[in-house]
């Protein structure tokens, strides 16, 4: 999650977060405060299907458009944050519906992995 929200943070000065289940949102809160960055934070809310519906790709997809719109218009996100690398698949259609950018961590991670080791910063 941390390498979503730092990419995040490059590319707007709020961000949401799309979350799988209300019951994950406590814990998500409290690792952001944990990073200081509680007031870049502009919401987080679920998508709140069952693991069966998730399946459905239309279905998900459609919540994830309502959940990234609702972000973005009523939270004032100008950047969202995928909260589950199951959603990677959608990460570019929802960026292309809602307008604005759409970061998936583990992508964001690997990005960051790969910087790291162009810039000869591996380890020392």
């Amino acid at each position: 999650m941390e390498s979503g929200i730092l990419t995040a943070l490059t590319l707007g000065q709020k961000f949401g977060v799309i979350a799988i289940l209300k019951q994950s949102i406590p814990r998500h809160l409290r690792y952001v405060g944990a990073l200081g960055l509680s007031e870049r934070l502009a919401g987080e809310r679920p998508v709140g299907l069952r693991v069966v519906e998730l399946s459905n790709g239309k279905k998900t997809f459609a919540r994830m458009v309502e959940v990234g719109a609702a972000l973005r218009d009523t939270d004032g996100a100008d950047v969202v944050v995928m909260g589950c690398a199951g959603m990677a698949r959608y990460r570019k259609p929802l960026q292309d519906e809602i307008g604005i950018p759409v970061v998936e961590p583990t992508q964001a991670a690997v990005a960051m992995a790969i910087g790291r080791v162009r810039l000869n910063w591996a380890g020392s």
